[in-house]
């Protein structure tokens, strides 16, 4: 009889395979099944248009140089406007099996004539049902029956670090599929104050626009729509709108052909650590007021500069970026609960939502550069008082210029002022909401306090108000 002998080294060789991980590739998610499923839905969009731009400007030629002449007389429209065709690519995929397809407002931005390509070649010419700016969602419709739609899922439901799949005609090239993860979620970006972007590392470039962002069970989550990038190419940043948002502005555009949004006539900004501490918020979170338009739907209700908004309709609002969503989110007319944050007490008030008008919002933002009082010539100023500033009185010009009816005028600023953000030039209109009339009733507000204390100052900066967190050295 025979006895088998297993060596040591044999041994630990046996162990080392049957602990070993699997491959990398088979933790790997495979997205083949997906592709083939779902790719179907996804189009190509290729648009042409007319657009006016400058011709080509003269050299920079004296007009007494004989060159200069003949330039003038030999450069076709020197300097001044023509109209010229206009190219451009994106994506988009079909929502109903008759023909209605999501993709970006930018793709189809006076396009006089829009082109679908379908993943089986066949070409439609579509037309606009509507398009909304604010949030980058275009409605166009093909005349064809029997398409592939695409199935929405709860972007609510993504996780950070969940696998997103990404189809579109980068750079023209149909059908490509990218893939990453979801890197963060609720994004804010600059003037786009109406989408809380899905953020993914997915691969996504110039032509991807419009297209969807497809989770693993093969719904659409997101719109793909902008990258971060300082080269014009993808960078490892790519933003989506969710598809619940994209989907409430398709329905609202193929009913009327418009989007309508809410407001209540407030300014925000962020709760920062040092503004909470302030105001005796338990933690950073909310809105704060820093002005309330007067007459309109949050004055109506009582909400007054300095307060916190902590919920909007039942809805927390934990950024100060998701008041203006949910707010827009609500239907003109309506009424809302609003729950705030007052002298370190919460209490709730009605507000009843108006609309929100594209000219006036236009002019608000334009309204940021001016109106502000203009600060006295620096030669001769007072030197900076115990808080790191000198102050002057504003005078009746002033007051009437910046519509207010008391405040003081930061002339000079070192020290604990600067180091909070004081500018020469701000106007000081409240401490801690107590109104300012004076600089020695701002020096005795300010002396209440103790040292190491951090106290809310209400600025007016240019056209604008804000809140500064200000801490007493």
């Amino acid at each position: 009889m025979k006895k088998t002998c297993l060596s040591i080294g044999g041994i630990l060789a046996l162990l080392v395979c049957l602990i070993a991980p699997l491959p990398v590739a088979a933790q790997l998610p495979d997205f083949t099944e997906l592709v083939e499923k779902h790719g179907s839905s996804v189009v190509n969009i290729s648009t042409q248009g007319a657009r006016t731009g400058p011709t080509a400007q003269l050299p920079n030629v004296p007009e007494n140089d004989p060159l200069f002449e003949f330039f003038r007389r030999f450069s076709p429209n020197p300097g001044g406007p023509r109209e010229f065709q206009s190219q451009s690519l994106g994506s988009g995929f079909i929502i109903t099996a008759d023909g209605y397809i999501l993709t970006n407002a930018h793709v189809v931005a006076a396009a006089e004539e829009i082109t679908v390509k379908l993943s089986d070649k066949r070409e439609f010419k579509a037309k606009v049902i509507g398009s909304d700016r604010r949030t980058d969602v275009a409605l166009i419709k093909i005349d064809a029956t029997g398409l592939p739609a695409a199935r929405f899922g709860d972007p609510s439901r993504l996780k950070v670090g969940e696998w997103v799949v990404a189809i579109g005609s980068p750079f023209g090239f149909e059908n490509s599929v990218t893939a990453g993860i979801v890197s963060a979620k609720g994004r804010s970006l600059p003037q786009e104050n109406f989408v809380p972007f899905i953020q993914t590392d997915v691969a996504v470039n110039p032509g991807n626009s419009g297209g969807p962002l497809f989770n693993m069970r093969g719904e659409v989550v997101g719109i793909n729509s902008q990258i971060y990038s300082r080269t014009g190419g993808f960078m490892g940043l790519s933003f989506a709108i969710p598809i619940d948002v994209a989907n409430d502005i398709a329905q609202q555009l193929r009913a009327g052909g418009k989007v309508t949004r809410g407001r209540i006539g407030v300014v925000i900004q962020p709760v920062t650590k040092e503004l909470s501490d302030g105001f005796g918020l338990p933690k950073p979170q909310g809105a704060l007021v820093n002005s309330v338009e007067k007459g309109g739907p949050a004055d109506a209700a009582g909400i007054e500069a300095g307060d916190v908004i902590l919920r909007f309709d039942g809805k927390p609002v934990t950024e100060s970026g998701d008041l203006p969503r949910l707010v827009g989110a609500t239907r003109p007319g309506s009424r809302a609960t609003v729950q705030i944050w007052r002298n370190k007490a919460s209490r709730e008030v009605q507000v009843t939502v108006a609309e929100l008008q594209e000219e006036a919002a236009a002019r608000g933002r334009r309204s940021g550069g001016g109106g502000g009082a203009k600060p006295p010539p620096a030669s001769g100023a007072p030197a900076p008082g115990q808080f790191g500033m000198s102050l002057l009185e504003l005078t009746d010009a002033q007051r009437k210029e910046l519509k207010v009816e008391s405040g003081v005028l930061v002339e000079n600023v070192q020290g604990a002022a600067a180091r909070a953000g004081l500018r020469r030039g701000d106007v000081i209109l409240a401490v801690n909401n107590q109104d300012v009339k004076s600089a020695e009733q701002f020096n005795q507000l300010m002396g209440q306090f103790d040292k190491g204390r951090i106290v809310a100052l209400l600025v007016r900066r240019g056209g604008n108000s804000l809140y500064v967190p200000f801490r007493l050295d």
